[in-house]
């Protein structure tokens, strides 16, 4: 982290997991543990559970954010949910790209980006996930593709609108799996997000944007992550799911 220019950023994932009771509940339990956190902190729910989490949240420190949107405003997109209606119930931030759902349900980098305009159009803050295969990483071309999926996720995206962008690095290979990225290879990868965007935008841009990393840091490895100078924070998965775990790696980015 370099928190004399950034302040970092700690979001959990929490993927298809926890009703809204459930949800309120897991809030309850995180919301002393990251009270006085000094990094920004925010969980990303289920669409069901956002009212619950909203409504626990307040008052708080802890945001809320969806875990995906659609880009058209409204229309025949039969159970999706557009990004003017989680602005218009309260929720900051979402998600954009995760690996999971580029995997599962056809997102490409041409809806990604699609997905992102039109999520900061409607004064959402986008959380955009890049990451490469195991392939793509034994074939030595990481560097490649995440520059390549961070350049077209951000066409037409402003100067300006990239202050509501925070990049999450996720190599797929490590994603759900245990494995991770050592520190070394998450920073030198988020180095090279942050020097593709600086050709897009120039140094101050890239300088002032969040990069975190988001490939199963946990709460045995995310001090080491987060003492790397290009790790902003983390998108967090499993770990988020668990209150006392989520508020280590909360700590760790508050040091």
């Amino acid at each position: 982290m370099n928190k004399a220019l950034r302040r970092p950023v700690i979001a959990g994932n929490w993927k298809m997991n926890k009703t809204p009771d459930e949800a309120k509940a897991l809030i309850e339990e995180m919301k002393p543990l990251v009270a006085d956190a000094d990094c920004d902190v925010v969980v990303c729910v289920p669409y069901v559970d956002i009212p619950a989490a909203l409504e626990a949240t307040a008052g708080s420190n802890i945001k809320v954010g969806a875990e995906n949107c659609h880009w058209a405003e409204s229309g025949a997109f039969t159970a999706e949910i557009s990004a003017p209606m989680l602005k218009a119930v309260g929720v900051p931030y979402v998600i954009i790209g995760h690996s999971e759902r580029r995997q599962y349900f056809g997102e490409t980098d041409v809806t990604v980006n699609k997905r992102t305009k039109a999520a900061l159009a409607s004064g959402l803050k986008v959380i955009l996930c890049v990451g490469e295969l195991l392939e793509q990483r034994e074939q030595g071309i990481t560097e490649e593709v995440v520059r390549y999926q961070t350049k077209i996720a951000l066409g037409d995206v402003s100067a300006e609108d990239l202050k509501n962008v925070i990049i999450a690095y996720e190599p797929v290979w490590a994603i759900g799996t245990g494995r991770t990225a050592t520190a070394e290879q998450a920073n030198e990868v988020n180095a090279a997000i942050r020097a593709c965007i600086a050709e897009l935008y120039g140094k101050d841009a890239a300088d002032a944007t969040v990069i975190q990393y988001g490939g199963s840091m946990n709460a045995k490895n995310a001090a080491e992550l987060l003492a790397q100078p290009d790790v902003d924070g983390g998108l967090i998965g499993g770990a988020s799911l668990k209150a006392q775990d989520f508020s280590v790696i909360v700590k760790a980015a508050s040091v």
